[in-house]
């Protein structure tokens, strides 16, 4: 999974530096229908899977972008992709490939409007959009920090330890444990959510999968729901969102994909598999599938070692930055507490806001021990309207 990791870091830092905040507040800041039809839109066409979706998710939601339309987002992109619907038609048929992204539309759109409705907007988050503006420096080099640098230390310790539970379960739990239920579909379906949801599988790669596990007797309706709950969501995933989102945002956001996946798997048992014709050769296709998946190529064994690097060497910078505050403080340096900040957004917008003002020289803001060091000649109260004006809270 580590190339998918890679392309959502990288697609989050090229969303950073390239892409208008305008056009987030213009199509994705309004808790309205079309930014929650807009972001499921603009997320199924997308080759992220479930774990790559998040940077790009939360790069969305740094920008502007309303929690309905991130939810929408997260929701929809993983579930499909121009890829999977080709591999899906490819393999299990016209229908498949019609109903996975209808479903991934509908089921994005269903919890956006749910978000909107029940999940307050962060007010500071609208606020830091306005005020923190484009560093200067190469584009190139600002994406590459912004993707491998940054957001690995807000969210890389989190990924990895989710990663470490997803990999447990896929060792502990057989692969025939599905087919011990027999001709009974509902229960195959809540065995398929009890198992695939915390794991990881993402889109295309369930295709295969659900293929054989059809042929084998598993209903067409519990193999959608593989196809539609596995990939949108896994362990890693569940928890990065519960730290950046919230825990009501969570909830709305697994229990819909739970609930849609289920209610799309139930209608296509009850139109019959007739409608949505299976190719009688996936069998075989699936096995060279496993086979590759037993054995990484060398693209993915560098990818993999990349995502470890950049995983090490931003977390141990994390760890030993805490030693700064050891240091002495260079003279005419006032050290001040601002709470609210949690990562290297909220630091580049603290820092922003207060080093726009007439007479600040240099300034460092510490979200791990709550601090901003600032010199120059400005004064207190005009640092803290600019702390104050970025959405955090300035405590002297």
């Amino acid at each position: 999974m580590s190339p998918y990791l890679l392309l959502g870091f990288l697609i989050a830092g090229v969303l950073h530096v390239f892409v208008p905040k305008k056009f987030y507040h213009k199509y994705l800041s309004q808790n309205n229908r079309m930014s929650v039809v807009y972001a499921a839109l603009l997320g199924i066409p997308l080759p992220l899977c479930s774990c790559g979706v998040i940077p790009t998710a939360i790069g969305l939601k740094k920008e502007g972008a309303s929690k309905g339309a991130v939810a929408s987002f997260l929701i929809a992109t993983p579930q499909t992709g121009i890829d999977s619907i080709l591999a899906t038609f490819s393999l299990m048929g016209l229908g498949f490939a019609i109903i996975r992204p209808v479903a991934a539309l509908i089921t994005g759109i269903c919890g956006g409007l749910l978000v909107n409705r029940w999940v307050k907007n962060d007010e500071a988050t609208a606020v830091v959009s306005d005020t923190c503006t484009i560093e200067r420096g190469n584009p190139l080099w600002r994406v590459l920090k912004y993707a491998y640098f940054d957001m690995m230390q807000d969210i890389g310790l989190r990924l990895f330890i989710g990663l470490l539970l997803a990999a447990l379960i896929n060792v502990v739990v057989p692969d025939e444990f599905f087919l011990t239920f027999g001709h009974q579909p509902l229960l195959q379906m809540l065995v398929i959510l009890i198992v695939a949801v915390p794991m990881y599988i993402c889109s295309t790669g369930s295709i295969p999968i659900a293929a054989a596990l059809m042929l084998k007797g598993l209903s067409p309706g519990a193999a959608l729901v593989m196809l539609m709950a596995g990939p949108a969501v896994n362990i890693a995933s569940i928890l990065v969102v519960r730290k950046s989102l919230g825990r009501r945002f969570t909830w709305i956001y697994l229990l819909t994909i739970i609930g849609f996946s289920v209610f799309f798997g139930l209608l296509i048992n009850a139109l019959g598999i007739s409608a949505f014709g299976m190719t009688e050769n996936c069998g075989m296709h699936s096995a060279c599938c496993h086979s590759e998946a037993a054995s990484p190529s060398v693209f993915q064994i560098i990818c993999s070692s990349l995502l470890l690097l950049f995983i090490i060497i931003a977390l141990s910078m994390k760890f030993f930055s805490r030693f700064k505050k050891q240091q002495d403080i260079p003279e005419g340096t006032v050290v001040y507490t601002v709470e609210g900040m949690h990562c290297s957004h909220c630091k580049a917008s603290v820092e922003q806001a207060v080093g726009s003002l007439e007479g600040v020289t240099s300034v460092e803001a510490n979200p791990r021990t709550k601090t901003l060091a600032v010199a120059g000649t400005a004064s207190v109260e005009e640092i803290r309207k600019a702390v104050e004006s970025a959405g955090f809270v300035f405590k002297g």
